[in-house]
This record gives C-alpha cells, structure tokens and sequence, in this order.
C-alpha cells in the first residue's frame, strides 16, 4: 500500500517536530531551576581569602588610591559596572551603609570594570559618596579573578577578607556582616 505525498510530509515533519518540542521542553525546565534574580543566595566565598591583595588603583578624579588608605577600617570592597542592573540596586544601599557607618570605622570603596568615562558620571549622577577607583584585569585577578558582578569583599580591621558575595545582596546582608567587625 502506497502513502500519500502529503502523509509522507507529515510523518516527516513530525520526527522533526517531536525532537525540538522534547529539547524545549528541556530547557525551559532546567531554566525554571535555576535561582532568580530576585533570589538572594547564600554567600559565596572564592579563592581570594586571608589577607587583602594590597594594590593602589586611580580613582574617578585621577588620584592614587591604595587598600592602605583604609587601614584600620572595615571595608566593603565592591567590584561593580554602571551596565551592570544587580550593581545598580546595590549602590544605594552602600551610599546609606557609608553614610551611617563611616563614622564607627566603615569604608566603602567601589572598584568599577567599565569605561572611566562612564564610571564618573555615573558616580556623579548617583552621588555616591565614597571611593569609587578604576579597576584593571590584574586587581581582579588578584582577588581570586572576578567571574561576575557584583562581587563584593568584606575586610576586617586587619586588612584579611573574612566573606566574599557574588550577585545582588540586600543592605541586610552587608550590615550584618559589618556590624560583626566593628
């Protein structure tokens, strides 16, 4: 018995059809597992611990800035980029934390992955009121190698880096993580 052209097409279409529906299908099951942007995961510490890479980088004014500056202090030290949307969210919250800590011994200091152009007036836009230095492939490798941003250090008073988060983190991470140190 002969088939018709048209279930010939068909039956061909459909072996086709059913391997792109199952892969899809696949993918947008293994999409939904992943966490959400919105999601706050746990802290992920990397390679970089111990003592702080020392390193002098320039800040957004053309000045020699060096993780010494701040002996003493603790530091949030926060790689970031103005293209970058988590990075944006977490700016305000680190204006407020530098606003109302400084004065109990927190700096925060940004280091920007981006173009130096747009890293001022970016800061100047935002009014970010502490150190924003230009960051270099080197510092981020330095420090354990940047695989995404934000990634953000804590350093105690001694200069060692007790945590280390990649991805968004709320102010409520942060500040307990500094009220800890100072």
């Amino acid at each position: 018995m002969r088939t018709s052209p048209s279930k010939s097409r068909s039956a061909t279409f459909a072996w086709i059809l059913w391997p792109l529906v199952a892969i899809g299908a696949i993918f947008l099951m293994l999409r939904t597992q992943q966490p959400s942007a919105t999601s706050t995961p746990e802290p992920t510490r990397g390679s970089a611990s111990g003592n702080a890479p020392a390193f002098t980088l320039t800040d957004i004014q053309g000045r020699n800035v060096s993780l010494s500056d701040f002996r003493g202090k603790v530091v949030i030290l926060d790689f970031w980029a103005t293209w970058c949307p988590p990075c944006k969210r977490e700016i305000p919250d680190f204006i407020n934390l530098q606003s109302e800590y400084a004065s109990k011994g927190l700096q925060v200091v940004g280091i920007a992955l981006d173009e130096p152009d747009k890293v001022r007036l970016f800061a100047r836009q935002n009014g970010m009121n502490y150190p924003v230095l230009l960051g270099t492939d080197q510092i981020a490798a330095q420090y354990g190698g940047i695989d995404g941003i934000p990634t953000t250090f804590i350093v105690d008073r001694e200069g060692n880096i007790v945590n280390r988060f990649e991805g968004f983190r709320p102010r409520e991470d942060f500040e307990a993580e500094i009220n800890k140190l100072l």
